[in-house]
């Protein structure tokens, strides 16, 4: 044994064999290695640079423009099977006739004479080799000439590639060529021509190195273009990438993309799939078959789905635009607003800046009931239509300034007094009409010498005598967020001098930011419906004072029910020119006034119908949709009645073998309007999963009514 207690494999005391003579040995240390044990190695950006150069041409309105083909805009004529293999195998016999009159001299030996001139008479007798080799060739050729005019004339071609070697196997996509370093977007050409190369370098060196996603490509192409309109310094931002790298300009939240994604997006474009236009002879040709897709410039004229619960409004719809529009805010490119019940599936908290559970005391965030105006009349507008938005008449003359009218005298001199707002109980006081409040209000106008808002509440007491005044009946609906379950919300800014709300305002919409608004899930239905209205009527009314409009905003709210008013159908036809748009989804079309379901319909842009749709529903929307010309066909089969001996025995022999009797058959075509989807269609033939969606962008261009599967 060795010195270690290790018998030496290569002898033994008795006979030991003596050990080479060298230097000591070693023990070899083994590589440090790269990373941490268990972690996995670091990614390359080859998939990243994949997404970047995949093209994306140009193309019709919502088509999923990744790696889109075009296709033709009308359908190529394809020839059934039965009379392409019938029309083939007669031009087969045509040919073999041909060939055969030929051969056997029926036709004469004209067709010989140009073989005749090309041998020369001392190949003809005795036979050469070379003289058997040219004739063959000769024979061989005219044969060849014989079979491709019978070809194409027979279509064999077209059986080739339909049912050949070709439609037996999917061809890969051809590789494409790598785009040249100027056309290259991973190398950023924007910048280097304008004198940034030093930042594209380290953006490319990031992209190549896998440091970079969609999302920052997106935010910093983004800031490029703050810098190409000069809100930002060329200098500033050259600093902040070749500082922070593909990191650089964050949003504020310092996220970089979301927790988790289901739907697939594409920032280059701002789309995200929807789903797969069906391959229907209803859809257009050139749709058929394609992605389906939404972006900004779509969602900018508004969206309206309507489907009964169950149909995928929520799974299919609002849940991949609310991710969609959350990765442009991380990118600074929009400000989405989510309104839901809780639970209902609009995301996880985590992907949100702000969430606000009303009826939660767990909540971090309130909601301003006021909407973070300073201004008492527009306080007033926008309350009255959460309040009473619902009760006005939608009929032309109605006057609904009523509602406005009677708040704007109860805040102006309110806030003249205590420097705000009032809270949910201390308004529901004053609109009751109680002594107490209103005695005190006057009480601290007259000390202030507020003589012009005095004329205000005398006139309010006035109409309180009246039998008709509209203060009651917002009193009662102010008496719906005045329950112990809302206790510690609605705080407006400076009513809350605890500091423990934090109330949010949509005036924060000039900022990239992404905001979730749970409701009240159980036992306040009402009071949800009055915040949903609070809400969009705070969303209309921000989005179109901002300055900087470059920002996309946009409002989703699952299940408008009681939330269309005529005042909200104008405050959506106001959105597109402002940079903005809403979503809405609704259970039928019965949740909406019956004025109010036309003029909704044709104020957004996009219109989706899903599966499980009642027929009325349909109906309207079959009536916005309209008509088109289409070809129509009728064919009329006529007995044919033999005269002669023969005829009649040909025909009974034809009807033994057939069945039935010859009739010759007519056909009339003619050019009929016929509507693009009835109401019938729409609620009975079309499939689970589906849905037909029609869509307009901001520049107008707009897509034809599309069958659209969503689980695709």
């Amino acid at each position: 044994m060795d010195g270690d207690g290790t018998q030496d494999a290569r002898g033994t005391h008795a006979n030991p064999v003596p050990r080479p003579a060298g230097p000591p040995e070693v023990p070899s240390v083994p590589p440090r290695p790269a990373g941490a044990p268990g972690m996995p190695p670091p990614p390359d950006g080859s998939a990243f640079l994949t997404w970047l150069r995949t093209p994306r041409p140009e193309a019709l309105p919502g088509v999923w423009r990744f790696g889109h083909r075009p296709r033709p805009e009308e359908e190529p004529e394809r020839i059934p099977g039965r009379q392409l293999f019938s029309g083939a195998l007669i031009a087969f016999l045509v040919g073999w006739l041909i060939w055969s009159l030929l051969w056997n001299g029926y036709l004469g030996g004209w067709w010989l004479l140009p073989l005749y001139a090309m041998i020369p008479d001392a190949w003809v007798e005795p036979h050469s080799f070379a003289a058997v080799v040219v004739v063959y060739a000769y024979y061989v050729l005219i044969a060849g000439l014989i079979m491709v005019g019978v070809g194409r004339l027979g279509r064999w071609g077209e059986i080739w590639r339909r049912y050949g070697p070709p439609a037996w196997r999917r061809t890969p996509r051809a590789a494409e060529r790598p785009p040249a370093p100027e056309d290259d977007p991973a190398t950023w050409p924007a910048l280097r021509a304008a004198g940034a190369g030093d930042a594209a370098d380290r953006l490319a060196a990031d992209a190549r190195a896998g440091l970079m996603r969609d999302v920052d490509h997106a935010r910093i192409t983004r800031a490029w273009q703050g810098v190409r309109s000069g809100r930002h310094p060329l200098a500033t931002f050259t600093g902040t990438v070749l500082s922070h790298g593909a990191a650089a300009c964050p949003h504020p939240s310092g996220a970089r993309d979301l927790p988790a994604r289901q739907a697939r997006h594409d920032l280059a474009t701002g789309q995200v799939r929807l789903g797969t236009t069906a391959d229907d002879a209803r859809n257009p040709y050139a749709y058929r078959g394609t992605g389906l897709a939404l972006g900004p410039e779509l969602l900018g004229t508004s969206l309206v789905a309507v489907g009964p619960a169950g149909s995928g409004k929520t799974g299919s719809v609002v849940r991949p635009l609310a991710e969609s529009l959350c990765l442009h805010a991380l990118a600074g490119r929009a400000a989405v607003v989510v309104v839901g019940a809780a639970g209902a599936g609009a995301g996880p908290a985590d992907a949100y800046d702000v969430v606000v559970r009303i009826g939660n005391p767990e909540s971090v965030y309130d909601l301003d009931l006021y909407g973070g105006t300073t201004d008492p009349d527009e306080a007033a507008a926008v309350l009255a239509e959460a309040l009473a938005g619902d009760l006005t008449d939608p009929h032309p003359g109605n006057d609904s300034r009523r509602a406005t009218t009677v708040l704007a005298q109860l805040l102006g001199p309110f806030r003249a007094v205590h420097g705000r707002f009032p809270s949910v109980p201390e308004l529901r006081g004053l609109l009751d009409g109680s002594p107490g409040p209103l005695a005190e209000l006057r009480r601290g106008l007259t000390e202030t010498g507020q003589a012009s808002l005095l004329r205000e509440l005398d006139a309010r007491e006035r109409q309180l005598a009246h039998p008709g005044d509209i203060g009651g009946v917002l009193a009662d609906r102010v008496a719906l967020l005045d329950r112990p379950a809302f206790a510690t919300f609605f705080k407006s800014s400076g009513s809350d001098t605890s500091g423990q709300s934090r109330p949010f305002n949509l005036k924060a919409l000039d900022h990239p930011v992404r905001v979730r608004i749970d409701l009240p899930a159980r036992g306040h239905a009402d009071a949800s419906r009055v915040l949903a209205r609070l809400v969009l009527a705070q969303f209309t009314a921000s989005v179109t004072e901002r300055e900087d409009r470059s920002l996309f905003a946009c409002l989703v709210l699952d299940d408008a029910t009681g939330v269309v008013t005529p005042e909200a159908v104008r405050g959506i036809q106001r959105l597109r020119s402002a940079n903005a748009g809403a979503v809405l989804t609704l259970r039928t079309l019965d949740d909406v006034a019956r004025p109010l379901r036309g003029p909704l319909l044709g104020t957004v842009g996009c219109r989706m119908a899903l599966a499980g749709l009642t027929p009325w529903d349909g109906q309207d929307f079959a009536e916005v949709w309209g008509k088109e010309w289409t070809e129509a066909r009728d064919v009329t089969d006529r007995q044919i009645i033999a005269e002669s001996p023969a005829g009649k025995a040909w025909h009974a022999v034809r009807r033994a073998i057939t069945g039935k009797a010859p009739t010759a058959r007519a056909v009339t075509v003619r050019q009929v309007e016929r509507e693009r989807w009835s109401a019938s269609e729409l609620a009975h033939a079309m499939p689970a999963g589906h849905a037909v969606l029609s869509l307009t962008d901001v520049r107008g261009e707009h897509a034809p009514p599309l069958l659209v599967d969503l689980r695709g």
